[in-house]
């Protein structure tokens, strides 16, 4: 498993999830509850570093590109991106119209 992928989900082992979707080598999909987006989102900072796109940004062509295969990226959402070990890995957030639920979405993608 991707070394980065290992510390997150070790990071949220603690922490309530409403589904766990997906978690591989080199994909992760979790479902958690809004009322801990505080904490996921310390985890993704202390991980990542502050977002490459903050909410309320409107997404570059870069930020496209990397979130095309995962179901591309909103306003509405913040992207994190890293360069790890000759890959480049990223995290999302997508929030649900029912304000109660995100979908944290990571993965592990080739250089662009």
């Amino acid at each position: 498993m991707n070394t980065m992928i290992k510390e997150i989900v070790r990071k949220i082992s603690g922490i309530k999830v409403y589904e766990e979707r997906s978690v591989t080598d080199e994909y992760v999909e979790i479902v958690f509850f809004n009322k801990d987006i505080d904490i996921w989102n310390k985890i993704l900072v202390d991980v990542f570093g502050p977002p490459k796109k903050a909410v309320g940004i409107k997404p570059d062509k870069e930020d496209l590109a990397l979130t095309k295969n995962c179901g591309g990226i909103w306003d509405n959402q913040p992207l994190f991106k890293k360069d790890v070990d000759g890959e480049v890995m990223i995290a999302m957030f997508w929030p649900w119209q029912d304000e109660e639920h995100t979908t944290l979405k990571m993965s592990v993608l080739k250089r662009l």
